[in-house]
């Protein structure tokens, strides 16, 4: 049993050494894989709280300092009824700018193994950030439909260093009520 392992080792090893020879004879560097930046099919939180829902995003880049795109996505199935006001929090410590002039909502189609997140159509509404960076309101012109994948579309240089960030989406719904009720997480990392 030791042999056969063994004998694999050695397989991988020479398999990787004839492509660096290939690579050095041919001239081509080595390329670099970098992870798409859409969340794990695991997490692990400390405190698991049954009240927590983990909403889907997406972001180009999940490295520090870097341009980037995140689409921070309620799906179809995160909401049943339609949205009149979405409120996101953001934590106190995020340092990248937020502008609203960067920022738009969009019917989206969501992202899988096989292709990204994109905006299909731009939805018509006014967003605004508050002085402290902390709060992210949208008004869309009309209730977004409970059907169908919407996100916030938001453009940006990734904050500095490596952390996580947890914004929580609020969601107002039309009614009698004008009260906003939590709608889920996007628990998001930069490297």
């Amino acid at each position: 049993m030791a042999r056969s392992t063994t004998r694999r080792l050695l397989a991988g090893a020479g398999t990787a050494a004839a492509l660096l020879i290939g690579s050095a004879i041919t001239g081509t560097s080595e390329q670099v894989t970098h992870a798409q930046g859409t969340p794990g099919l695991i997490e692990f939180r400390w405190d698991n709280d049954r009240d927590y829902r983990k909403l889907y995003y997406y972001q180009t880049s999940n490295i520090q300092n870097d341009r980037s795109e995140w689409f921070l996505t309620l799906r179809e199935k995160d909401r049943k009824t339609a949205i009149l006001k979405l409120t996101i929090t953001v934590p106190d410590y995020f340092d990248a700018k937020l502008k609203p002039h960067r920022m738009r909502l969009c019917r989206t189609s969501v992202g899988s193994m096989m292709g990204r997140s994109k905006c299909l159509e731009e939805v018509p509404a006014a967003i605004e950030v508050n002085k402290d960076q902390t709060e992210i309101v949208v008004f869309p012109d009309t209730p977004l439909p409970s059907d169908g994948d919407y996100s916030l579309s938001i453009k940006l240089f990734n904050p500095s260093g490596k952390r996580m960030y947890q914004l929580n989406a609020m969601v107002q719904a039309p009614g009698d009520v004008p009260m906003s009720g939590y709608r889920g997480s996007w628990l998001i990392d930069v490297d």
